[in-house]
């Protein structure tokens, strides 16, 4: 069991029973989009953000992206730490078809990648910290450019083949994207993601 002392945030209660076997801490679901209407339950979660910090695990659709939003802009982005799991085609094996986007919700993604979300998430304040007292440079929005994955020909593309190829969610806005590249990757190891990727 994987201890977390931030609260962990799911969007259903099928998310947060898969998650009880996996975590041990505090586990809230946002009941779909009634968080977006629920005054008690947004309040709850501002005053445990703000107290031990909250961890965002929803679904890799656009209906999950529109909740972390919203929830992350609720209460502060720097009371969040953000866990993707991964785009992966497929349904649930309580559900007769697929959802909306035909992907696995949370409660549907192999152990190994939820924990994998989880542990980097926890990874990202630390590492982002201690990555501007080394020599390591941070990841910037410059080198998004750079590298052909933000603002030029062809860039969307070869910005999904690179989301593609790390297992990351294809819809991570810039900032999003700049975030979790920084939180999972050094320089070098993204240079070496990075020269795997079809020309531009």
């Amino acid at each position: 069991m994987l201890k977390v002392q931030q609260a962990l945030l799911v969007e259903g209660k099928y998310d947060a029973a898969r998650l009880s076997n996996l975590v041990e801490g505090t586990i809230l679901t946002t009941d779909g989009f009634r968080v977006m209407k629920d005054r008690a339950l947004q309040e709850l979660l501002k005053q445990l953000a703000k107290k031990q910090g909250l961890i965002i695990l929803t679904d890799s659709d656009a209906a999950g992206f529109k909740i972390r939003h919203f929830v992350t802009g609720l209460v502060g982005a720097a009371h969040v730490l953000q866990a993707y799991v991964p785009a992966i085609p497929g349904k649930e094996a309580r559900k007769e078809i697929p959802g909306k986007e035909g992907l696995l919700g949370v409660e549907g993604v192999p152990d190994v990648l939820i924990l994998q979300a989880l542990q980097d998430a926890l990874k990202s304040a630390p590492a982002t910290e201690g990555m501007h007292q080394k020599d390591e440079q941070p990841i910037t929005y410059t080198d998004l450019y750079e590298w052909g994955i933000s603002g030029t020909a062809n860039s969307a593309e070869r910005r999904l083949c690179l989301l593609r190829q790390l297992g990351l969610p294809p819809r991570l806005s810039k900032k999003e994207l700049l975030q979790v590249l920084s939180t999972l990757y050094t320089r070098d190891a993204l240079a070496l993601q990075l020269e795997m990727l079809p020309e531009k």
